[in-house]
């Protein structure tokens, strides 16, 4: 599984770099399957950690997304309404999901070490 150096992780399977991009980790979409449809959210939006900021939708289930962190929507990708796919073939490029002007970011972030372990136990 890859698991950039980067990235911070959360336990539900979500990214989030430097930058405030959010997206799903390998692990997710593979676990996921083909993604087919990828709802998100207004720009602008409030998020908190762990709120619930979108949907994927996938062959197999419907997943909701939550934020790692808390903050203020200032881009999604907009490209995923017609590519949903670009979740499966990029999770860590072009398959982001969001970018968010982060003002708080949680103590329960993941190292990609500890996130490492974290997906091995599973």
């Amino acid at each position: 599984m890859n698991v950039p150096e980067n990235l911070k992780y959360t336990k539900d399977h979500e990214w989030v770099a430097s930058d405030g991009k959010v997206g799903i980790t390998d692990y997710a979409q593979e676990a996921l399957g083909d993604v087919v449809f990828v709802e998100l959210p207004e720009v602008g939006s409030a998020l908190n950690p762990g709120d619930a900021f979108g949907v994927l939708e996938s062959v197999k289930s419907v997943s909701d997304l939550y934020s790692p962190v808390a903050g203020k929507v200032v881009a999604v990708n907009q490209e995923l309404t017609t590519r949903p796919e670009l979740v499966n073939e990029d999770p860590y490029g072009n398959g982001w999901i969001i970018q968010v002007e982060v003002s708080a970011e949680p103590a329960e972030l993941l190292s990609p070490r500890a996130y490492q372990s974290e997906i091995e136990g599973a």
